[in-house]
């Protein structure tokens, strides 16, 4: 038994048993038609059999299905539904994403600022506290021309300026070298950020900066070199030069103190002592300026140029004032025209 879908045109072999809705589309079916006539083997028969299964019924059509089982159902479709909205613009998809150039900082391998400005202060302290002893002892030397003075008081300002004369040459020492790592390490990291290398070998700044004498002339050099390359020695020059000018003015003391303090006459070792206060103060000064040389170049950082370019308008050519539709047309003193 055949029945046809009024909705999609299926034909359906029902077998023996009428249904009503089609497994396919869930259409309606059509009632199922009779059984088609015994073919006969005349001519005539054939031609007249033909004819009328031709015309079929209304709502029936021939369809070509294959013999068995009806084919399994078609899977309904999702409902999808609503149309999705945004708010925002979304920000999936296909994204390109490219790789950002990590930047070469220079890499500062010198000392931290702290231990520098420490060292710094503390050896100006002990310059500072060596001049004020010998100072005592000044005035020790001034009252022992008239009173004789007690052993332990005369002991202990003997002593206390020896000590702290050598703690003053060790700290100045300690100060020199610290100063010194970080002039290394502050032009390694200009002339890196400028794509350059250091001319000057880290042996040669370290040879011009720490060997007496010899330092006064090279260090200030390397200094203004370094400013020169940051593009400071316009803020930089003076202090440099002022700090130059203390340090060399404290050496000539320091050696001239030196040399006269061999005598053993009392006028010879009261001059002795004063050149030796001078030295220490001149001494502290020097410490305290390269101090604020020091600070000058770490007030800011290598990577931050000390040139901002500003945009400016640009000022108006002769030409341009010529063209200006709104220019006078009257001259000076007149009134316009009517």
């Amino acid at each position: 038994m055949i029945q046809v879908c009024s909705q999609c045109g299926t034909r359906w072999n029902v077998r023996d048993r009428q249904r009503v809705w089609c497994p396919r589309c869930r259409g309606t079916l059509l009632a199922p038609g009779g059984p088609a006539p015994a073919p006969e083997w005349r001519r005539g028969d054939a031609v007249s059999v033909q004819r009328r299964s031709a015309a079929l019924p209304a709502g029936f059509r021939w369809v070509a299905v294959r013999p068995g089982a009806p084919p399994a159902p078609r899977r309904p479709r999702r409902d999808p539904g609503p149309t999705p909205r945004y708010a925002a613009i979304p920000r999936w998809g296909l994204v390109e994403h490219f790789d950002a150039e990590v930047e070469q900082r220079p890499v500062r391998t010198g000392p931290s600022l702290r231990a520098v400005r420490i060292v710094l202060l503390t050896a100006a302290a002990v310059l500072g506290a060596a001049a004020f002893v010998h100072l005592i002892r000044y005035v020790l030397l001034i009252i022992n021309r008239t009173m004789l003075l007690n052993p332990w008081v005369a002991g202990i300002a003997t002593w206390a300026g020896v000590v702290l004369s050598v703690v003053s040459m060790f700290v100045v020492v300690a100060a020199a070298v610290l100063l010194t790592n970080w002039l290394i390490a502050r032009r390694a990291a200009a002339y890196a950020h400028r794509g350059q290398d250091d001319p000057r070998p880290a042996w040669a700044l370290r040879l011009g900066s720490l060997v007496p004498v010899v330092n006064l002339a090279w260090a200030p050099v390397f200094v203004l070199e370094l400013a020169d390359v940051e593009d400071r020695q316009t803020w930089l020059r003076r202090p440099i030069a002022v700090w130059w000018g203390i340090w060399v003015a404290s050496t000539v003391l320091s050696l001239f103190s030196i040399a006269t303090s061999f005598t053993a006459d009392p006028q010879g070792i009261a001059d002795n002592t004063v050149a030796t206060v001078v030295a220490y103060l001149f001494g502290a000064a020097a410490l305290l300026l390269a101090q604020q040389v020091f600070l000058g170049f770490e007030r800011q950082p290598v990577e931050r140029p000390s040139k901002r370019w500003v945009m400016v308008a640009a000022p108006e050519s002769d030409e341009q004032k010529d063209d200006d539709p709104a220019r006078a047309v009257e001259p000076e003193g007149q009134n316009p025209a009517a």
